[in-house]
């Protein structure tokens, strides 16, 4: 009996990118280039290796940088946090927050932030120009019914033939048709810019937790605040997963943990809360029995201060990484230094996310952008790495500085004779959705008389690389 597969694939539409946009770091009016895509659906694993080749994604638009022709060249960067120690000015964010909570003292001088890619606008820059001029003739009800019906018949072939092989996956049409059903018409493409700060986020209660789960958060803080310093350096911070990472002693510094997990006393002059639940992204959620207990997929982090809330964090958890997306807070808390606070607690949470599924163990910031000086913080979280542009190797960022200081484009691969290991090398089996029927390219092609048709799906796989093009449905119309 044959068994439908858990996930159906990735749904996108490719569009080369022609024209030069306004950057939206450098503001040149017409500096910055990229490649893009509409990401109907994605699973967290294409995405996840989409991300290892410079791209990512502002809602469900997915772009890459043409680097070594864009103005400011965005190059992937990636912390390690395993082996992260917070800086002396990441421990005095922490400190300010601790103070904040406690006393509600507010720390005197400037109170400059560093930009964690606060509004997407400044995290995709000018590629919203490219956005705006799409008009893909596609009607989402057609595409849904068409690619059904192609499913369906290329699963019966399937079936077909796994009684001969003995397998027996298949992909549910009715998920398929679900997938597309819930997406944006591609008809009309639109990027919703992220809420004003403050204004725009959910503002609904956090959920409702067990009450048994909160009677011993109790219980567990006050053991914390009665016992002698360091009784219970084990015991976990009220809401939070219990952690197996070391902990500081008392003759050491402080380590990240406990600074972010630190209790407020009880007479305490704010309360700092936190909740966490899934999100509407084209990343498909998954809950595999060996990943991390909430899940793969897009997630809202709340920072909610006495009932209010500050912040608004967007993240992916994806097989191998924490995705930080962007950050939304209110201005009036920018002396809380918010976007550094919360990389610190993403950090946090993507080891805590390591010790139940151990792949889990990189922090993804995004872009790192050496030409643009409110954008090189982010190589202030060490040790981290930056994806090298050609070979999409990592090469620890210590290696790639002197080379930036002198070219804003780089090979960071010191080896000439390097290629990319996982660039397209058949084609031909690149998948296709065109008209009602899903082919390998080696067959589409043949019915096609544009030569421009070719060149534009061959750039595709180049881009996406050879194990995406053969997973994810390229929709060509």
């Amino acid at each position: 009996m044959a068994s439908w597969s858990a996930h159906s694939p990735s749904i996108v539409e490719y569009f080369e990118g022609e024209d030069f946009y306004r950057c939206g770091y450098c503001k040149n009016e017409a500096g910055s280039r990229s490649h893009g895509m509409w990401a109907h659906s994605m699973t967290v694993q294409d995405y996840q290796d989409l991300i290892d080749r410079g791209w990512r994604r502002s809602g469900k638009y997915v772009y890459k940088p043409v680097m070594d022709q864009t103005c400011c060249p965005q190059y992937t960067i990636r912390c390690r946090p395993l082996l992260f120690q917070p800086s002396k000015s990441h421990k005095k964010v922490l400190k300010k927050m601790l103070k904040f909570l406690a006393k509600g003292e507010i720390s005197k001088g400037s109170f400059e932030d560093e930009p964690m890619d606060s509004t997407m606008e400044d995290a995709v820059g000018g590629d919203f120009a490219l956005i705006n001029k799409l008009d893909l003739k596609c009607d989402l009800k057609t595409l849904s019914s068409d690619l059904k019906a192609s499913i369906e018949s290329e699963e019966k072939k399937k079936e077909k033939s796994s009684k001969k092989e003995g397998s027996n996956e298949l992909i549910d049409p009715q998920v398929i048709e679900e997938k597309l059903g819930s997406g944006e018409p591609s008809h009309s493409i639109k990027v919703h810019r992220g809420p004003k700060p403050g204004k725009g986020a959910d503002l609904s209660k956090p959920p409702c937790r067990k009450a048994k789960e909160m009677r011993k958060e109790r219980r567990q803080l006050k053991l914390r605040q009665q016992a002698p310093a360091g009784a219970f350096e084990g015991l976990q911070a009220p809401g939070q997963p219990a952690s197996s990472l070391p902990k500081a002693k008392s003759n050491q510094p402080k380590s990240l943990e406990d600074l972010i997990f630190e209790s407020s006393p009880e007479n305490a002059s704010h309360k700092l809360e936190f909740t966490r639940f899934l999100c509407s992204s084209p990343l498909e959620a998954e809950h595999p029995a060996n990943g991390p207990e909430c899940g793969y997929g897009s997630f809202h982090q709340q920072y909610w201060l006495d009932g209010k809330i500050i912040a608004v964090g967007v993240i992916d958890i994806l097989p191998y990484c924490v995705s930080s997306v962007y950050l939304y807070y209110d201005p009036d808390y920018s002396f809380l230094s918010l976007g550094v606070y919360s990389a610190l607690r993403e950090i946090a949470f993507t080891r805590q996310l390591h010790e139940r599924t151990s792949q889990v163990s990189y922090y993804y910031m995004g872009f790192y952008i050496h030409s643009c000086p409110k954008m090189k913080y982010k190589g202030q979280y060490r040790p981290s790495d930056l994806l090298c542009p050609e070979t999409y190797i990592w090469v620890p960022i210590e290696q790639c500085l002197p080379s930036l200081d002198n070219s804003k484009y780089c090979r960071f691969n010191q080896d000439p004779q390097a290629v990319d290991e996982g660039r397209s090398k058949e084609p031909d089996r690149l998948r296709v959705f065109h008209k009602k029927s899903v082919m390998p390219y080696g067959v589409y092609k043949n019915h096609q008389k544009d030569s421009s048709e070719e060149a534009t799906v061959l750039q595709y796989a180049s881009l996406v690389g050879q194990k995406c093009s053969e997973r994810m449905l390229l929709f060509r119309n």
